[in-house]
């Protein structure tokens, strides 16, 4: 993975000033310490870990994000796309309600 000097230039800007998320400076830190461009000075994953207090999992995860969907999208949260289904109607909900309102039943015994 290598970046470019406008990517590094940008990380850093990032990481200098501005305020941005947390997942941002994470990010920014993680790419410009695994940078293996000419102008990076590449460090090995175990190292990343220990200087930046983060999972190995996480800088693989960035990794893969850079070189799979971009610059951009590895300082970006993903979007939520998981949009779950009811598992109940309209008819079943209102059901549920007048049984719920209801008068409760008398004793069994």
């Amino acid at each position: 993975m290598s970046l470019n000097e406008e990517e590094r230039a940008e990380l850093t800007a990032i990481i200098s000033k501005g305020s941005h998320t947390a997942q941002q400076y994470r990010n920014a830190y993680i790419l410009l310490n695994c940078d293996e461009g000419e102008y990076g000075n590449k460090l090995i994953n175990e190292e990343v870990c220990k200087v930046l207090k983060v999972s190995m999992r996480m800088i693989d995860r960035v990794k893969q994000r850079f070189v799979a969907d971009g610059f951009e999208s590895c300082l970006e949260r993903k979007a939520l796309s998981k949009t779950k289904a009811k598992k109940i109607d309209g008819d079943v909900e209102a059901h549920l309600v007048a049984l719920s309102c209801s008068k409760a039943p008398g004793r069994l015994f």
